[in-house]
């Protein structure tokens, strides 16, 4: 067959240990798995078994959508050079991006990865403000650069963590569930708990005032993800927002987790907190695994940039293989109508997941919006102790039924679901039909260490025959997208 490769997945593994980092994340990795082609919300091993894939963000429209492959194959074999020559492309890609936003959010950068775009954006503030002071949030992940790196609690807080620089301004997550304040609380409604919440961000920015002058930027991912698929509570961001200002910053919104539609009722995720940010930042989904991302910011901002007299140039950003493949992505969004889809499939998979919380003692909250769902894990409800040995067997049985999740927050207790966008109903049931099971297996156990338990994974091929060409592709990718 045309999608199995030649090497053993033994060999593999040897090389890969023998020539990739060691801190190279792999997935399940005594036993990972050796992925080779994808069709929609499906992934594929060397055997021909087949996976549901419920966290992959970044195949956004579905794996290998043939649209996309077709977009990026056809340009391919045209030109591919950087976006100092006109192009039509790029501006086509800018203007339809530029339609999306509110306010006078108007001009773009294009670059390679999200953790670009978080380093321009950052590089933008400092420029039209003048100013170095940074507010993020605890546990907050924006890229791996070391820019960003500085500026992201998620590895600044690791034992091996780098130290904190004394710009960056750590504000508290608004996580009503486990952070600093946190529901129920009978004299504090959601908007109070927002309020509480933002004013912690209106103190970092008083104290940075009184010592620095003020503040260049606050960095927020609007729904954070790497933190534990965290929603901030009605009016955060507003008022969040209005102390920066106030204190002379500007306000960057992270969207390269959750924008494109993935919340199902908007575009972007910052929309849902009814603000508009300075300056946006977006990747992973733009591509569909195509490596393109993007900065958009007001024409103010861009200008100071512009004063500086220092030319603003990225080898492959922009260029037009990369922008038809991003063309070709908003193409699918809009005619497959994905933002209803994923609002009516995540209605209906957040709608099962909160049936599990009256059936499953070990479920302590669950969340979600759009095709961006958690389910947090816990001990002890009253405690809310987090279950973090046992979310691990949860995601190694699941991967055993053939399901893909993973599991992310302070204390890796919850499960996280960001499927691509063409995830079906029927999807949906399977995931939480299974996830039932899985817990239910851990009912009369869930108080013993988890541990203890020997997990063996069960891999046994299927009869799925893939075919390599484009006919049989698009029939394949029809059928796994079908809905209800």
């Amino acid at each position: 067959m045309a999608y199995l490769q030649s090497k053993p997945k033994s060999e593999t593994i040897e090389l890969r240990e023998k020539y990739i980092g060691g801190a190279c994340q792999l997935f399940f990795r005594s036993t990972p798995l050796k992925i080779v082609r994808g069709i929609a919300q499906f992934m594929y091993d060397e055997t021909g078994e087949r996976y549901l894939d419920c966290i992959n963000n970044v195949a956004h429209v579905g794996h290998c959508h043939p649209h996309v492959v077709e977009a990026g194959r056809n340009q391919m074999s045209l030109i591919s050079t950087n976006n100092r020559y006109l192009h039509d492309d790029i501006v086509i890609l800018a203007e339809r991006l530029v339609k999306t936003m509110p306010g006078s959010l108007s001009v773009c950068f294009f670059v390679n990865s999200g953790s670009e775009a978080n380093d321009l954006a950052l590089r933008l503030a400092r420029v039209h403000t003048k100013k170095k002071d940074v507010i993020t949030l605890d546990h907050a992940y924006h890229g791996h650069l070391t820019s960003m790196i500085d500026v992201s609690p998620y590895k600044l807080n690791l034992p091996g963590g780098p130290e904190k620089p004394e710009w960056v301004h750590v504000a508290p997550v608004p996580d009503v569930y486990r952070g600093k304040y946190t529901y129920p609380n009978d004299s504090q409604s959601e908007e109070e708990l927002g309020k509480l919440y933002a004013d912690e961000v209106g103190k970092i920015c008083k104290l940075a005032t009184d010592k620095n002058g003020g503040v260049c930027a606050f960095i927020a991912e609007s729904l954070q993800s790497c933190g534990g698929q965290i929603f901030p509570p009605d009016g955060y961001l507003k008022r969040a927002f209005e102390y920066v200002r106030e204190a002379g910053g500007v306000c960057i919104a992270d969207e390269v987790q959750v924008g494109f539609g993935r919340v199902g009722t908007h575009m972007w995720a910052f929309e849902t907190q009814d603000v508009i940010p300075d300056i946006v930042t977006m990747g992973k989904p733009m591509g569909n695994g195509h490596p393109v991302a993007a900065v958009i910011t007001t024409p103010e901002i861009a200008r100071s940039f512009a004063d500086t007299g220092v030319e603003y140039f990225n080898t492959y950003g922009g260029n037009p293989v990369s922008c038809a493949i991003a063309n070709a992505v908003l193409d699918v969004i809009e005619e497959e109508n994905l933002l209803e889809r994923a609002r009516r499939v995540g209605d209906h998979l957040l709608a099962r997941c909160e049936a599990l919380m009256h059936k499953h003692l070990l479920v302590g909250d669950v969340r979600g919006r759009g095709l961006f769902v958690g389910v947090e894990l816990v001990t002890d409800r009253d405690a809310r102790t987090p279950a973090t040995a046992e979310a691990k067997h949860v995601v190694n049985r699941m991967r055993e039924e053939k399901i893909l999740i993973s599991r992310d927050g302070p204390d890796a207790n919850v499960l996280k679901f960001k499927p691509p966008m063409v995830f079906s109903t029927q999807d949906a049931d399977r995931l939480v039909d299974t996830l039932d099971r899985v817990l239910s297996e851990l009912d009369d156990q869930w108080r013993t260490p988890i541990t203890n338990i020997k997990l063996e994974v069960l891999v046994t091929p299927i009869n799925d025959q893939v075919e390599s060409s484009d006919t049989s592709m698009k029939s394949s990718f029809k059928q796994s997208v079908k809905a209800m």
